[in-house]
């Protein structure tokens, strides 16, 4: 599948898989100077590229394990969802969960994109839904003996 990326600024960096059977393209801070987060803080980093994700498909993007786990350093929103009729530059919300300062480097890899399938479903207002074993147990019901 061929995505069309545009940089958005002249020092980014095209998304590349680092292995045959990555899943997530990298995605890299297109920053000109280190950024550096203090604990608990929240700093929205450009990677400097919009994508033209194909229709029918939404990119997701994801926390880089190693950045997560070793430094604190994840998307402030978890999950970042790419539609595919948006064109703006992308933004990586970076949230620093350690409890020390962690510095952004430019060029630093700071998340992954993943391509998914998409579903554009319609919703219809019912009366009543379909009965299942679960019913409305929530939260923590299905670990229940």
């Amino acid at each position: 599948m061929n995505v069309p990326v545009r940089k958005t600024r002249p020092n980014a960096i095209i998304p590349a898989l680092a292995t045959s059977g990555s899943a997530g393209a990298d995605l890299r801070a297109c920053i000109d100077a280190p950024v550096t987060l203090a604990p608990g803080q929240t700093e929205l980093i450009p990677i400097g590229l919009a994508f033209a994700i194909p229709l029918g498909y939404a990119g997701l993007v994801f926390a880089r394990s190693g950045m997560a786990t070793r430094r604190g350093l994840a998307p402030a929103n978890k999950v970042g969802v790419l539609d595919s009729d948006y064109r703006g530059e992308v933004f990586v919300p970076i949230h620093n969960h350690s409890s020390d300062p962690q510095t952004v480097e430019p060029g630093e890899r700071i998340a992954q994109l993943i391509l998914v399938p998409a579903v554009f479903p319609e919703f219809s207002e019912v009366e009543t839904l379909d009965e299942t074993d679960r019913g409305e147990s929530g939260f923590g019901s299905t670990g229940r003996q």
